[in-house]
């Protein structure tokens, strides 16, 4: 993966948490993704797909899905429950959707989210993609955004 394609989740992450959570978001460190366990335990999940394909996986510690929650469904969520679950898909829906935009030339198209939550749960990317992992701290807690794209062949000229 190029680390260029990185930059527009990165940013449509920071504008996403800024605009709709009111919450600044402070980029950390970028390294390869290693194994299939994302780091916190409520991720996110998105397929790409058209002239590049890939997954989105947004994953976020306990604290930052219920406070984001909370603050999409104007009610104090104190656990993690189906209300829970579908804005964090809909907080990735956004991100992937953001950066969607700024990668007009790969007409991409964004699948459904889907949501996996517990310790230890895993998400596979296409055996093909080498994903990036970036790391962010918000005043809510940790969460990892990680991003695999790789180009078709009809993308490149095969």
């Amino acid at each position: 993966m190029r680390a260029e394609w990185i930059n527009p989740f990165i940013s449509s992450l920071s504008n996403a948490f800024q605009t709709m959570l009111s919450c600044p978001v402070e980029r950390k460190a970028v390294s390869l993704k290693n194994g299939h366990t994302p780091k916190y335990e409520i991720s996110g999940v998105i397929g790409l797909s058209g002239k590049a394909v890939g997954t989105v996986v947004l994953s976020l510690s306990q604290s930052v899905a219920l406070k984001a929650a909370s603050t999409m469904l104007l009610y104090d969520a104190e656990t993690i429950d189906a209300d829970v679950v579908d804005a964090v898909g809909e907080l990735t829906n956004v991100v992937a959707g953001g950066a969607k935009a700024q990668l007009e030339e790969y007409e991409l198209m964004v699948s459904l989210p889907n949501v996996i939550t517990g310790k230890d749960h895993e998400v596979r990317f296409p055996s093909n993609v080498t994903p990036l992992s970036v790391s962010f701290d918000t005043p809510w807690g940790p969460l990892v955004l990680e991003v695999g794209l790789v180009p078709t062949a009809a993308a490149v000229g095969i």
